[in-house]
């Protein structure tokens, strides 16, 4: 069952990871042009509970960012609602920073190991115009690891929290208290 489980998340982030690209990019509205997210970066592997930071920086030519999109999609689970972050007016030209995400979920107390999921972040201006997406897969597992030095641009001292993503994870096999 474990390898069965392994398999599928596999199987279903390198889908999401291939699919995704180009996922919901549409033509600039007329006398616009789209935000562009320039870097990016998560970990790969965390535990449950653990404080999940989603590293992104972006730039757009007309200065009118709005919010930033976060969706998740997770194995036996299916996509979870979109999570929007609104950014604040000195963001609206560019940012760089992360998103925070206690993965932690009130509506139960574990998450079976090996649970995979993808994050996808793209944002949006006043305009309606979509960024690129950047997809970050993500398995949960049980052991401490120790997180590598974060890249550039992010390995910078102050790094500003853009928001908390508020998305409450359930557990595949468990359907009760849940529709």
């Amino acid at each position: 069952m474990k390898q069965f489980v392994w398999l599928t998340g596999l199987v279903s982030v390198i889908v999401a990871l291939v699919f995704s690209q180009g996922w919901a990019q549409t033509q600039p509205k007329p006398g616009t042009k789209a935000p562009v997210i320039t870097h990016s970066y998560a970990i790969e592997k965390g535990r449950f509970g653990d404080v999940l930071k989603v590293y992104v920086e972006a730039n757009d030519p007309d200065s009118d960012m709005f919010r930033i999109a976060v969706v998740v999609d997770q194995v036996g689970e299916g996509r979870y609602p979109t999570d929007w972050i609104y950014l604040k007016s000195q963001d609206k030209g560019h940012f760089v920073g992360y998103l925070q995400w206690n993965t932690y979920s009130s509506n139960m107390d574990a998450l079976s190991e090996w649970t995979y999921i993808a994050i996808k972040v793209s944002v949006f201006d006043k305009a309606g115009n979509e960024s690129n997406v950047v997809v970050f897969p993500f398995e949960f597992i049980s052991e401490v690891i120790s997180n590598p030095p974060l890249p550039a641009p992010f390995n910078v001292a102050n790094i500003p929290r853009l928001g908390h993503i508020d998305i409450n994870l359930f557990e595949p096999l468990e359907t009760v208290g849940h529709d």
